[in-house]
């Protein structure tokens, strides 16, 4: 048989012919489902960071899902039952807020429809971006259990969001309190503290004569609702007013504050005087806390200043600020105004600038000890990292989630929005509070009595802290919650360390007294190839779905992974996915060559004998390779396995071991041996077209589904000594470039070694495209560490050339034969006249 025909592979790799038809075939296979793999096998679990129900992949998802797909396969080649649960977010705010915009683009709003028919209209947007976001799930090539695919909304889960709000009502950890929040106005909600985004911007710096003081401030409107005055403690000139109640004109509109002293007040900024404010800063509602202030509500739910104002009821914020300012100078109270570079407070959904104010919401009690338990859900959190039952990778987030956790207020958990989990609590018409399971258990509670549910929702993170967990059947004991659970890794991006995976391992140590992961990977920001991030506002954005379309799946997941480390931002551009495209097409040319080569397609079970040194080289890097790899994806060190793939795959087999097979010939046994193998280490990387490639063997399973490969001993000797032979090869190459001589050019040359064999050096000689001479010639000499040659590196000349040659020696014969030039000359110009002339008389010897 043709040797050429032993294959059918098409020239050049089209990602698009294949891909969507290869996913089919591993779906329904069944074997990303863990129950389908071996029995009695070690688990690793990853829960996917369920994206949200509101639209399409980004490259943030798509690198996400890049990691997390290559730790799964590699897994699952290591023998293990490996389970990878997808899923997605109900996405509370982000979704209504979406649903909103599209109601609005038709003339209706959330209010007028009312709850149940929004919700409806919610429901079956979801339902069609959820179809959407699975599509694209599996077109990056993750193999997820779908059989087990979740939803923080669907029934089950609500159960579960239901019985952990119980238990922690129960042990007094959740409440409802009148506090300070932090309040969106366009989203008629409240948010988390971690929800708060901040904005540079050019502020004013007002300085108000308020009384005996004179106060800065960047909120002048708050103002009309102070009840105190902060000053520094060791500040002398306020030490006669500390204790007292002043009363205040503020043009016209009266105010009692009481004076007192705090260290958190810095004296040099300002005037050194703060007037505080309790219902609108929740530094000035700890301020009222602790100095028993009156607490006095300003601005509403809508953003707009209430009665407390006087006046100013009814104006917004910014219409206030104007109007009390216009006042306060008419007034003569205005001392001067100053530009100021601050921070505005925004909603991380819609931008609009948030309002601190005090509203009555339920809260997470963090430091309230737990009962039975003697910690609080703080020190729990904390304790799980400090004790190293959970690793953070890279270790320096470590120190950032400390701080973060150490300084954790309490939760606010409450929004006022339609779309999300109702917070499980009922009023009975005798207006009884009562916290149930479920309607049917609160009806019971009622004894009889009518019963109205709370209106409020839980804020997302609620539902999605139980994700690990509740997605494997708790509350119940199934199992998958045995088997596993904790999960293995969870990898997502740093920017939610706080959002999400703190609120995990808070509430699995809370609830199953064990962490909810082994390992935390962080991956960075996806950044533009200025560094610069991308957005819609900027243009820099790239749709990972056309990037898949124009290079293939594979190539995107490289341009992802090789490049990036733990933690750090990558600059991604369509030039480098383009690279990785070319290189996947690399390893399609390499495997069509090998088989073109080979007389019958099969693994080669054994490791073959080596007939040669480059036989011996190539086993023993291959050996070392997958020593490497296995213990870098072992340590989270993606991009380093990537790069030492890559560099074995182009340089060492393809550009130096096929070249070499091409002349010694009869490379049956180690090429089949290292191909397979090869294309199995490849997989959790680029599994589409190392699939396709694996077809070639005709095995009967997949290649996903292949045993990952032990590594043997290297034979040093032979990687030591393959270096010299290396190295004459590109000394020989180096040399006849510089002399600007044609690669096909063939020039003589002397070849000896200590290591390398006869057959060794007509190789090198065949490779560097020299004639291999017996006996030592007159030429360029060059050595490696146990080797040496010379070279007649000096192109023959023409009659012309050689005619020139010798009028420019005689020239110079002249000019040094002149008694007058050698003595009136600058020396260093006569050596260099001299030095001319050897090499000219040897250019022409040659």
């Amino acid at each position: 048989m043709d040797k050429q025909d032993n294959f059918n592979l098409a020239k050049a790799y089209e990602p698009q012919e294949y891909e969507a038809e290869i996913y089919r075939l591993w779906e329904e296979s069944g074997f990303f489902n863990p129950d389908n793999l071996s029995e009695g096998k070690e688990s690793f679990t990853i829960s996917m960071p369920p994206p949200n129900a509101t639209g399409i992949l980004h490259l943030g998802h798509a690198s996400t899902l890049a990691y997390q797909d290559l730790m799964i396969r590699y897994q699952r080649l290591r023998g293990k039952k490996t389970l990878w649960l997808p899923g997605t977010d109900h996405a509370a705010i982000a979704t209504q807020t979406k649903v909103e915009k599209i109601l609005a683009e038709k003339g209706v709003d959330r209010h007028s429809l009312g709850r149940e028919k929004f919700l409806e209209k919610v429901k079956e947007y979801v339902a069609d971006s959820q179809g959407t976001i699975r599509n694209q799930i599996r077109k990056i090539g993750s193999s997820c259990d779908w059989s087990r695919e979740a939803y923080t909304f669907s029934d089950s889960l609500s159960v579960a969001v239901n019985e952990a709000f119980v238990r922690m009502y129960n042990d007094g950890l959740i409440y409802r309190g009148y506090r300070i929040v932090n309040w969106c106005p366009r989203c008629a909600s409240t948010l988390a503290d971690d929800e708060v985004e901040y904005q540079e911007q050019l502020g004013k710096l007002y300085y108000i004569k308020y009384g005996p003081f004179v106060v800065a401030t960047t909120r002048p409107e708050t103002k009309l609702a102070d009840t105190g005055v902060a000053v520094n403690p060791e500040d002398t000139r306020y030490q006669d007013y500390l204790g007292q109640v002043l009363e205040i004109d503020l043009a016209g509109h009266k105010i009692k504050v009481k004076v007192f002293a705090d260290a958190q007040v810095d004296s040099e900024f300002g005037s050194g005087v703060v007037g505080v404010t309790p219902a609108h800063s929740a530094v000035d509602y700890d301020f009222a806390q602790k100095n028993d202030l009156e607490i006095i509500k300003l601005i509403d739910e809508q953003g707009k200043i209430m009665s407390t104002g006087g006046k100013y009821a009814g104006l917004t914020v910014l219409e206030a600020r104007e109007k009390f300012v216009k006042d306060l100078e008419a007034a003569g109270q205005i001392e001067k105004i100053e530009d100021l570079e601050n921070n505005l407070s925004i909603c991380y959904r819609c931008d609009t600038p948030i309002e601190p104010l005090t509203s009555e919401q339920w809260f997470v009690a963090v430091d309230k000890k737990i009962p039975g338990r003697d910690q609080t859900l703080k020190e729990l959190a904390i304790q799980a990292v400090k004790n190293k039952e959970i690793k953070i990778v890279p270790d320096r987030f470590s120190k950032v989630y400390y701080h973060w956790m150490e300084n954790l207020h309490d939760w606010c958990i409450s929004r006022q929005i339609w779309w999300g989990h109702q917070i499980p609590v009922w009023y009975s018409e005798d207006q009884k509070m009562i916290v149930a399971i479920s309607e049917e258990d609160a009806l019971k509670k009622a004894g009889g009595q009518k019963i109205a549910r709370d209106p409020d929702t839980l804020d997302t993170w609620f539902s999605s802290s139980l994700w690990t967990f509740s997605t494997l059947g708790w509350p119940e004991k199934t199992k998958d919650l045995d088997l596993f659970h904790p999960t293995s890794v969870m990898e997502t991006g740093y920017d939610i360390l706080f959002f999400w995976v703190a609120r995990m391992i808070l509430m699995s140590e809370y609830l199953l007294e064990s962490k909810p992961f082994e390992t935390v990977y962080l991956h960075g920001m996806i950044r533009d190839k200025e560094g610069k991030k991308m957005s819609k506002s900027l243009g820099n954005g790239i749709d990972p779905i056309e990037m898949i379309e124009k290079f293939g799946t594979d190539a995107l997941r490289l341009s992802l992974i090789i490049g990036s480390s733990p933690g750090a931002d990558l600059r991604l551009y369509e030039e480098k996915i383009e690279g990785y495209r070319n290189f996947v097409n690399k390893l399609w040319n390499i495997s069509r060559f090998v088989f073109s080569q080979v007389g019958e397609i099969k693994i080669t079970e054994n490791l073959p004998k080596t007939e040669t040194l480059a036989d011996a080289w190539i086993l023993a890097e291959f050996n070392l390779l997958i020593k490497e790899v296995t213990e870098n994806l072992e340590t989270f060190k993606f991009s380093l396995a990537g790069e030492k793939l890559y560099e074995f795959t182009w340089s060492k087999f393809a550009d130096w071991y096929l070249e070499v097979a091409k002349i010694e010939k009869n490379k049956d046994e180690i090429l089949l041996y290292i191909l397979p193998r090869l294309l199995t280490i490849w997989h959790p990387f680029t599994p589409f077209v190392t699939e396709v490639i694996w077809e070639q063997f005709k095995s009967d399973k997949f290649l996903m589904i292949n045993q990952w490969p032990k590594a043997d001993e290297s034979n040093q000797e032979a990687q030591e000594n393959f270096k010299d032979f290396i190295d004459l090869v590109t000394q020989i190459r180096n040399i006849k470039a510089e002399n600007k001589i044609p690669p096909v050019e063939f020039v003589d040359c002397y070849l000896e070694s200590q290591v390398l064999s006869s057959a060794d050096l007509e190789v090198v000689a065949k490779l560097g495209r020299v004639n291999l001479k017996t006996e030592e010639i007159t030429g360029e000499n060059f050595a490696s560490f146990k080797s040496r040659g010379q070279i007649k590196a000096a192109k023959a000349m023409t009659e012309k050339e050689k005619e020139d040659l010798e009028k420019y020696i005689k020239s110079l014969e002249a000019k040094l034969g002149n008694k007058a030039f050698v003595e009136n000359a600058p020396p260093e110009v006569v050596a260099d006249n001299q030095k001319r002339l050897e090499e000219a008389k040897q250019k022409l010897a040659n």
